[in-house]
């Protein structure tokens, strides 16, 4: 179910030049506030906890989530060159999820490593901090893939919904208010890094088994959706 030419012409469109510069700006600035929160601060576990949750974890994720998401597959559909691709005897499905494959990587590499590298940066891992806030990127990136692939696939405004999403409700009320964290990605993937974490400092407001369940609906349901909608795209001269 994964087809390397598809996989290939994937990695050019989210990687093309405007949103490989959004993509290498966002972890650039996470490792500028970490250095500069070192120096100034020394090592401190509840800064380290603060930065890493408050900015890599609950705005850079989702949005590079809404970059590699809308971008594997948006684009094509927005200028109608998705009608050459479905042209081609690749099953629809697997064009899915070759393209989901791609955004899952893509935001993985330019979320979970450098939340890595500024969680040592900040505190050396004291209390896994940055190893916590890593897994909750990994896994937070395979669901924010699957849902922004799926906007790319459904509205011509992908990117704009996407960004409501990610910065109002994943930054704004997923963080701050309580009633809205549990239905909150940021919230599920962060309850897995509650596990990984040795201190108090990494929390989440849902319980593991929860949070499995419903990352896992979520990513599976966007992903079988994301197929149906392509499934019925119509080529010229189809009925």
């Amino acid at each position: 179910m994964y087809n390397p030419t598809v996989a290939r012409l994937t990695y050019r469109a989210v990687l093309g030049r405007r949103r490989a510069a959004i993509l290498f700006i966002l972890p650039a600035l996470l490792l500028l506030i970490a250095a500069a929160v070192r120096f100034f601060n020394g090592a401190d576990d509840q800064i380290a906890d603060a930065v890493l949750g408050q900015f890599a974890l609950a705005t850079m994720v989702p949005l590079i989530g809404v970059i590699a998401g809308t971008g594997s597959i948006g684009p094509e559909i927005d200028d109608g060159s998705i009608v050459y691709l479905l042209a081609k005897p690749v099953k629809r499905p697997t064009i899915i999820l070759t393209k989901l494959t791609v955004a899952i990587a893509v935001t993985m590499v330019f979320s979970a490593v450098p939340t890595m590298i500024a969680g040592m940066i900040l505190n050396g891992n004291g209390q896994q901090i940055a190893v916590a806030y890593t897994v909750a990127a990994l896994v937070a990136s395979i669901a924010y893939a699957a849902l922004f692939l799926l906007i790319g696939t459904i509205s011509r405004n992908a990117v704009v919904i996407g960004m409501i999403y990610a910065l109002i409700w994943e930054s704004l009320f997923g963080s701050l208010v309580p009633g809205a964290r549990t239905l909150s990605i940021q919230q599920w993937a962060l309850a897995l890094g509650e596990r990984t974490a040795t201190g108090d400092l990494v929390t989440s407001d849902v319980g593991l088994p929860t949070a499995v369940v419903l990352l896992s609906v979520v990513t599976v349901a966007a992903t079988w959706y994301a197929g149906q909608r392509l499934r019925v795209l119509k080529l010229a001269g189809e009925e």
